[in-house]
């Protein structure tokens, strides 16, 4: 299956009216919250933006939707509008846990979670699919999010998520691009872009220094190797991003203490240049270094043994 393709032209950057700024310091002062730079704590205030970001996660009756770090709301609104049959809401905050339990407490389908995302096991999170992912995530845990995310992804139907416009640079960058990298393709392993759009640093309460990016995610229907040979491939990934400068034969020798006559055959075996890096190489060169490698690994055990 082939990957989405996305523009290349800069999207457009929402900017935030003047006026709606008093709205979130008056809220998270009534919920005696002061937003933490520690916990990544930038809230989305621009309505226009919140919108687009629930209209991509294309919620439909009978789905579960699943919001991280709903904050104060704004997304959590727009979703409740849809005619989903459950809402999660988990946020690590006690006291915003608090308001959105009291805010939503109406509305039988939601339920909040007060709890890290990252400590919570598949089965706490929803015990039925399909899942909209949809979320604001924090900016210094995101890549972390994204990856904790993987373990649900039979569960997933899309996921809308927002990320640092840097992060999100990375995570759907192609080969060859500047911003590809390991994080990039092991996105690649599980999901596919299907849509992106860029949001101003304006847009939000406290402004951070930089803008963001939403991303959509659907689940590859091609899952490459499948999952016996997961674990394989991401050992790859790691040992050839390892020392990205380096060409694959120099890297992968070292991290993976091959013999260099080993590392040489696994790379022309897979149909990859030794002399290459590892940012020129897709997804599926990665499953199909990560056999040969195993096949290779495998020889020169016997020929110690």
């Amino acid at each position: 299956m082939r990957r989405a393709r996305t523009s290349r032209a800069a999207p457009p950057v929402e900017t935030i009216p003047a006026a709606s700024a008093e709205r979130p310091t008056a809220a998270l002062a009534a919920a005696g919250v002061i937003p933490s730079r520690a916990r990544g704590q930038n809230f989305l205030v621009q309505p226009r933006v919140a919108d687009r970001i629930v209209a991509l996660a294309h919620l439909e009756a009978g789905e579960t939707a699943l919001e991280i770090g709903p904050g104060l709301g704004i997304l959590t609104e727009r979703i409740a509008a849809a005619p989903v049959g459950r809402i999660i809401l988990v946020e690590l905050d006690a006291r915003l846990a608090a308001r959105l339990a009291q805010r939503f407490g109406a509305d039988p389908r939601v339920v909040v979670v007060n709890r890290d995302f990252m400590a919570l096991e598949p089965g706490q999170i929803a015990d039925a699919a399909p899942i909209k992912v949809i979320g604001n995530l924090p900016f210094n845990s995101a890549a972390a999010i994204l990856e904790r995310l993987a373990a649900l992804r039979g569960r997933i139907a899309r996921m809308t998520l927002m990320f640092q416009r840097e992060v999100g640079e990375r995570i759907r960058a192609q080969p060859g691009a500047p911003a590809y990298g390991a994080l990039s393709v092991y996105t690649a392993l599980y999901w596919e872009i299907a849509e992106h759009f860029r949001v101003g640093a304006g847009c939000f309460h406290p402004r951070p220094k930089v803008d963001a990016e939403v991303l959509a995610f659907a689940p590859r229907m091609d899952e490459v190797g499948g999952p016996a040979r997961e674990r394989a491939i991401l050992a790859a990934i790691r040992a050839a991003f390892s020392a990205p400068r380096k060409t694959l034969r120099n890297a992968l020798g070292h991290t993976l203490g091959m013999p260099p006559a080993a590392v040489e055959s696994a790379l022309l075996d897979a149909g990859i240049d030794p002399a290459a890096r590892a940012g020129t190489l897709g997804i599926q060169q990665f499953a199909r270094l990560a056999q040969t490698i195993e096949r290779e690994q495998a020889a020169w055990g016997k020929r110690d043994a």
